[in-house]
């Protein structure tokens, strides 16, 4: 059964330009999101980061599949050594100077159903403090 996409949407008292650098330059993504060896917002670019939570770590494997500058960022989401391919999408409206952003991450249901750390609601949870937390906390200083 698929299940509908994890949405987020948050109001960052931030121009575009500043949220859009913050999503796609790997040196202001270090400071709030993963720390990545490469990244470049160029539809194919493939990237990857470690992440989970206590002592269990992932690799993520990214590949970029949409780039709209200063509106849209997509890119693919798996993780190595297990089924399932996932989508995050970042989206930018410029909200009288400030940025309206909109966060879905679609194809959770993919993630094997057996791995707790796969459960839809730890993403609901990771990207509720990213988005609302440590993004909002980084563009707005």
């Amino acid at each position: 059964m698929k299940t509908a996409p994890f949405v987020i949407e948050k109001v960052l008292n931030a121009p575009v330009s500043r949220v859009w650098k913050a999503i796609t330059n790997k040196d202001d993504m270090k400071q709030w999101y993963f720390d990545l060896a490469a990244f470049k917002p160029e539809v194919g670019f493939t990237f990857e980061f470690q992440g989970g939570k206590d002592d269990r770590s992932y690799r993520h494997l990214c590949k970029i599949t949409e780039v709209v500058p200063e509106k849209k960022l997509t890119y693919s989401w798996s993780y190595d050594g297990y089924p399932g391919q996932s989508f995050v999408s970042f989206e930018l409206r410029d909200d009288s100077g400030k940025t309206s952003v909109k966060l879905s991450h679609a194809g959770l249901d993919t993630f094997p159903k057996e791995n707790p750390d796969f459960n839809p609601a730890n993403f609901a949870e990771g990207w509720t403090y990213i988005i609302g937390q440590s993004l909002k906390t980084f563009v707005e200083k």
